[in-house]
């Protein structure tokens, strides 16, 4: 996939964006997309009530080494094959916005989006060292928080630097996170998945030996 391409964002979020529709962000390299980005995926629009979650597949994570990153093109194969439901999509937006940092992003979606509600759906373990990314406080300011558990990160993440630099702004409840101001953060408990993209590449099944 390149920037080339017409689909680097699905016509689904096309339309629902457009509509101003509610739609969840999960970035990451997906190196490979596993079964508990679909789990976190579907707590997401369950619990929050969303129209979509958007795969932002990252052609290469500033904090993540190039060394075992499969190219994009496999990766976003992947991940739109472990997806199989109709509202979770994956595209590699950032290949057509010529953005690499997730602030960045956020800025041009929403300049292109404009009426689309978006939150930015993560994992307890992309909490513990959310403070890494560049520019996020930023990234708080400007969509709401949306902390999934994960298993073996919730203390971590509840006392890491960024959730206790923001914790004046958690909220308990769902009820206006949309609608409230910024910053606005919530951790959801729920069934944990084990799964882990790092597990899956020290076990040799990824990237896909070639042909």
């Amino acid at each position: 996939m390149d920037r080339h391409d017409p689909d680097f964002v699905p016509p689904a979020i096309l339309a629902l964006a457009a509509a101003g529709g509610r739609i969840g962000l999960m970035g990451g390299s997906f190196n490979p997309a596993h079964e508990a980005h679909v789990h976190v995926s579907l707590v997401a629009l369950r619990r929050l009530q969303l129209d979509a979650v958007w795969w932002l597949v990252s052609p290469q994570n500033p904090l993540k080494p190039v060394a075992g990153m499969a190219p994009l093109g496999q990766r976003l194969a992947h991940a739109r094959g472990v997806i199989r439901h109709p509202r979770i999509h994956a595209s590699a937006p950032e290949a057509g916005l010529g953005t690499r940092y997730t602030a960045d992003t956020l800025d041009a979606l929403k300049a292109r989006f404009p009426k689309a509600r978006f939150a930015w759906i993560m994992g307890g373990d992309s909490l513990a060292g959310f403070h890494r990314w560049r520019n996020w406080r930023h990234i708080a300011a400007s969509v709401p928080l949306v902390v999934i558990a994960r298993p073996g990160f919730t203390t971590r993440a509840l006392g890491s630097v960024a959730a206790r630099r923001l914790e004046a702004f958690r909220v308990k409840a769902l009820e206006g996170l949309f609608e409230g101001p910024l910053p606005a953060w919530i951790f959801l408990q729920e069934r944990l998945d084990p799964t882990s993209a790092t597990a899956l590449r020290a076990q040799g099944v990824w990237p896909v030996p070639a042909a």
